[in-house]
């Protein structure tokens, strides 16, 4: 079976009016875009940390900034009207946290299917306080024998973008000790709702 990219429909005119908008706000804020992606077009981006709604539209600036095109998971429920439409145009899949396993699998295939796929996911998995990572964009990376690529977002010094790649072993402990190590120094909008020891990570 051939391979397909990620290409979807042409988003709607008030998605491309609003998404120019959010461009323009980014701009204005002085941020840096750094980082070069793994060649090769299939990898899983790490989205953290993830304290604030902000973070979407500094996410948004700098992948464009960086000429990306990416996915990203989101909660269902903000696939409702009237952002749904919104959310898919730019490349959000609604996900239903009951069924996590599922998704996991889902997204597994999905990048069996392209030759160019690019998956963004908050391990936090919510912008409140967390003590703990969810698993599954490692389970993904490694399920799909992709690499993760760290991302940043450093409100402390206004940069983003995409750290190091880092091809996941199967030793779970020991690739996110490589992980922990770059987000370390990563000053997140709201650092209270970020996990500061990040040997808390480690199982």
């Amino acid at each position: 079976m051939d391979k397909t990219d990620a290409a979807g429909p042409r988003p709607s005119l008030m998605s491309r009016l609003l998404r120019r908008v959010l461009l323009w706000f980014y701009k204005r804020q002085g941020w840096t875009a750094i980082g070069t992606p793994p060649p090769g077009g299939r990898y899983v981006l790490i989205a953290a940390p993830h304290t604030s709604n902000w973070d979407f539209v500094y996410f948004l600036g700098l992948v464009n900034a960086l000429g990306l095109d990416t996915r990203f998971m989101a909660k269902d429920s903000l696939f409702r009207w009237p952002l749904g439409r919104f959310m898919r145009d730019m490349g959000g899949i609604a996900i239903d946290r009951k069924h996590r396993r599922n998704v996991v699998q889902a997204m597994i295939e999905e990048f069996g299917r392209r030759d160019r796929f690019v998956l963004t996911i908050a391990p936090e998995g919510t912008r409140s306080a967390v003590t703990q990572w969810r698993t599954g964009f490692y389970q993904i990376a490694l399920g799909a024998g992709v690499p993760m690529v760290v991302g940043l977002m450093d409100y402390g010094t206004k940069t983003g973008g995409l750290g190091p790649t880092i091809m996941p072993t199967g030793d779970y402990a020991s690739d996110m000790r490589q992980i922990a190590q770059v987000y370390r120094s990563v000053t997140p909008k709201h650092p209270e709702r970020s996990i500061r020891n990040f040997e808390e990570l480690l199982p």
